[in-house]
């Protein structure tokens, strides 16, 4: 070893025996930080909108070709072109129904978005010009007799 020659190592200081209570209070204070500081939208642009839509019959009956698309995950975060709070998406949605000559816009919603959210912005589109608002769902599956496949 590079040591021997020289005696380095006798002339090292040796290892500090009681810090350990100082790592316990390196970690807390470094979880206090993030839970204090830490926001919810930090990794929301990396993370896929996995959207379970409601079943509805007839949901095909009356679907139209939108101009614009609003998305509503359940904690009620709204998505049109990035995150945007509901007095944002109603700039938003002036400027969507003013690029189109029949605006229709369709909303999709998670299963567990309440109504009133839906309706809200259901009024504010209508205020905005658009012509039609739609909520997207999808046909449920029919059932099988016995489970088969």
């Amino acid at each position: 070893m590079i040591t021997r020659p020289l005696d380095l190592a006798a002339r090292l200081r040796p290892e500090p025996r009681h810090f350990d209570w100082l790592f316990y209070v390196n970690a807390g204070l470094i979880g206090l930080f993030f839970a204090l500081f830490g926001s919810p939208f930090v990794l929301a642009p990396g993370m896929p909108l996995n959207f379970e839509l409601p079943a509805a019959t007839g949901a095909e009956a009356a679907a139209a070709a939108p101009t614009s698309v609003v998305s509503v995950t359940d904690s009620g975060q709204i998505f049109a072109d990035g995150l945007r709070t509901l007095e944002q998406l109603q700039d938003w949605l002036r400027e969507e129904a003013r690029k189109h000559r029949e605006p229709v816009l369709v909303v999709r919603v998670g299963r567990a978005v309440p109504i009133s959210l839906l309706a809200q912005i259901a009024n504010a589109a209508v205020e905005a010009g658009f012509r039609r608002v739609l909520s997207a769902a999808v046909e449920p599956e029919p059932s099988r007799p016995n489970g088969g496949r």
